[in-house]
């Protein structure tokens, strides 16, 4: 099992993180970044999800 990874917003460096989630925007702790919608934009600035990049954290 690989290890969560982050994404952060190349817009506003806003971070998602596996671990963690989005519950505030429906996406349950757990969830991989493949698995999050092609819809979804960024909760702080609506960047698109392609707008991200993986960084280490």
């Amino acid at each position: 099992m690989s290890e969560p990874s982050t994404w952060m917003c190349l817009i506003c460096g806003w971070i998602y993180d596996e671990e963690t989630g989005d519950p505030d925007h429906g996406i349950a702790p757990g969830t991989k970044w493949a698995d999050v919608d092609m819809n979804w934009v960024c909760p702080d600035c609506g960047a698109r999800k392609e707008d991200f990049e993986m960084v280490r954290i």
